[in-house]
């Protein structure tokens, strides 16, 4: 286990807008804004072709090869994630997401790119001086989080 001890800062109150993708509304929102690391929340709607990592092809592989899946039709969306800059300095949103759409629901990372539909609510906790950052782990092939 590493860890960082961190200070809560600001506390941003976020409506995202029809056709707003993510992870790149936030990952700006928090260049713009000079947020060195955070925390956030998301409830709202995504659009059909939405896509969404749904676990590796083989857990045994590495690199690891993402399974990407397609939201069919518009799903209500809940999701929680971390927002840190990555190893080149610009700002990596790490989100996870239960997606549903009439009695069937999926789970899994957005990082693929997911638009809204209608509106997004996040909730972003701004985490300041800990100096967390994204770093390239190259066995994995993910950019992980360094404390």
């Amino acid at each position: 286990m590493k860890f960082s001890e961190s200070k809560m800062g600001r506390i941003f109150i976020i409506r995202l807008e029809d056709r707003d993708k993510l992870p790149d509304a936030l990952e700006k929102f928090a260049e713009d804004n000079n947020i060195p690391g955070g925390m956030c929340i998301l409830v709202g709607g995504v659009r059909s072709n939405s896509r969404f990592v749904s676990g590796p092809a083989d857990e045994d592989e590495r690199p690891v090869t993402p399974i990407i899946k397609r939201l069919a039709g518009v799903n209500e969306i809940l999701g929680a994630g971390t927002l840190f800059p990555g190893s080149d300095g610009k700002m990596k949103l790490h989100m996870h997401a239960s997606m549903g759409r009439k009695e069937k629901s999926v789970t899994g990372c957005i990082r693929p790119g997911i638009e809204i539909w209608q509106v997004g609510e996040v909730i972003l906790f701004e985490l300041a001086g800990s100096g967390a950052r994204r770093e390239k782990d190259e066995d994995s092939g993910f950019e992980l989080l360094t404390p």
